[in-house]
């Protein structure tokens, strides 16, 4: 999928997603920034209700990030299906705070027939420090494509 139609897929994907009264709305102010051949580069500033009590950004909300781009990216490669989660495992390195904003870069490593591997990082837009980094496995049954390694 060519950048500019994996963004334009990306952008209706992410807002079909985020029009609900379910959990996905918590990600309303998400935006797309790029993506396609199996990459998604989106950002988002921190806001009071992705804190955890200590006043930085939540760690149940970074992993949700972590799935649902690292998702939406896997969804650019040619002929690959969401599946689902079989594996999601996240680093927490660094805070984020309420008014940061936050690049969320995630990669499809590999999609097989039946599983896909993918990696994320959060870094916080105005130093590039990593804020955390995710890897993700997915279940994508037959529905997958094959990368060239």
């Amino acid at each position: 999928m060519s950048a500019k139609k994996g963004l334009e897929f990306l952008r209706a994907v992410s807002s079909y997603m985020t029009k609900t009264n379910g959990y996905d709305r918590c990600l309303s102010q998400i935006q797309m920034i790029s993506g396609g051949d199996g990459k998604c580069v989106a950002e988002f500033k921190v806001a009071e209700e992705h804190l955890n009590r200590a006043g930085g950004l939540h760690g149940g909300y970074t992993a949700t990030l972590v799935d649902v781009v690292t998702t939406y990216a896997l969804m650019t490669k040619d002929n690959c299906l969401p599946g689902v989660s079989v594996d999601i495992h996240v680093t927490y390195l660094k805070a984020a705070k309420e008014g940061d904003d936050v690049i969320i870069d995630a990669n499809t490593i590999r999609a097989g027939k039946n599983l896909a591997f993918l990696e994320c990082e959060l870094r916080h837009k105005k130093d590039n420090s990593i804020i955390a980094r995710g890897q993700h496995t997915k279940y994508i049954g037959t529905g997958g494509g094959k990368t060239k390694e």
